[in-house]
C-alpha cells in the first residue's frame, strides 16, 4: 500500500477520525499506552472502525516514518448507506436490486463481484464494518474500475443488512449448499437481495435463517464448491435473465 493510502501517528489518526475520513482500519502496537493513545480510543468508542493490535515490528514493515505505535488504512472510496440507497432507487421507480457479501475476505474475489454488479446494473454492493473485505488499491484493480462507480455500502452486521431489506419490501435469496432447491427454482421478480458467503464457511447460519428463500447452484463434479466470484455471476445473471424476460 502507498504511503499516502495510511496516516501514521495518534494526533494525525484521531483529527483523521474527528474529520469523518472514510478508514477501512486502524493498526496499534500491542503495549500502546500514555494520555493520547488514551483519547484515540475514546474518539474509536463511538465508531464501527476495526481496531487491531500488532506486535511493533508489523507496524515497522508498514512504514520508515515516525508512526508512534499507530497506523490508520485510507479507504479509496466514499462508503454509501444502504438506508440511503435503497429509498433513492425506488425514487427512481426502479425495483432494488442488491448483492450482500457474507464472510468473503478475498480482495480479488471482491473486485472480481463488483466488477459483475456493475455490468449487471446492481445498485449496491453490501458489506459488514468488521471481519470482511474492504475496498483497497488491488480490489479496484480486479474491478475494473467498477468499485469507482458501484456504490458500496459497509454496516454493521450483514444480518442487520439483511432485516432492513425486507422491512423495505425486499425479496432476500442466499445461496448455500445447505438446501436441495436449486437456484432456477425460485422467482426473482421484483425488489430482489442476493447473498453469497466465502468458500470455505458460505453464509452463516443466522443470516441464512432469516432470508426468504435458500437456493443452491447445481454441481456434477468432484470439486466441492465453486468460486464465491462464479458463483455470485450465477445469481446474478438470473437476476438479469428474468428482468429481461420480464416473468
Amino acid at each position: 500500500m502507498k504511503e499516502n493510502e495510511m496516516i501514521f501517528g495518534i494526533r494525525a489518526v484521531i483529527e483523521a477520525i474527528q474529520s469523518g475520513k472514510e478508514i477501512d482500519k486502524i493498526v496499534v502496537k500491542r503495549e500502546l499506552q500514555g494520555e493520547l493513545s488514551k483519547e484515540l480510543f475514546n474518539v474509536l468508542k463511538g465508531s464501527d472502525i476495526p481496531l487491531q493490535r500488532v506486535p511493533v515490528e508489523r507496524l515497522d514493515r508498514i512504514t520508515r516514518k515516525n508512526h508512534q505505535g499507530v497506523v490508520a488504512f485510507i479507504s479509496p472510496v466514499s462508503y454509501q448507506r444502504l438506508e440511503d440507497i435503497v429509498p433513492f432507487v425506488y425514487e427512481q421507480g426502479k425495483s432494488p436490486f442488491i448483492v450482500l457479501l457474507d464472510g468473503v475476505t478475498d480482495v480479488r474475489n471482491f473486485g472480481a463481484i463488483a466488477r459483475t454488479c456493475e455490468c449487471a446494473g446492481v445498485d449496491a454492493i453490501v458489506i459488514p464494518a468488521k471481519g470482511s473485505v474492504t475496498v483497497n488499491a488491488d480490489a479496484i484493480k480486479t474491478s475494473a474500475g467498477a468499485l469507482h462507480v458501484l456504490p458500496v455500502c459497509k454496516e454493521k452486521s450483514i444480518n442487520q443488512a439483511i432485516r432492513f431489506l425486507k422491512d423495505s419490501g425486499i425479496k432476500v435469496i442466499a445461496a448455500s449448499e445447505k438446501t436441495a432447491a436449486s437456484y432456477t427454482a425460485v422467482s426473482y421478480d421484483g425488489p430482489v437481495a442476493i447473498v453469497v458467503g466465502a468458500e470455505d464457511t458460505g453464509v452463516s447460519v443466522e443470516n441464512l435463517r432469516i432470508c426468504d428463500h435458500l437456493v443452491k447452484i447445481p454441481q456434477f463434479g468432484t470439486i466441492g464448491s465453486l468460486n464465491v466470484s462464479v458463483a455470485s455471476s450465477i445469481m446474478i445473471y438470473e437476476v438479469v435473465r428474468w428482468r429481461m424476460d420480464g416473468q
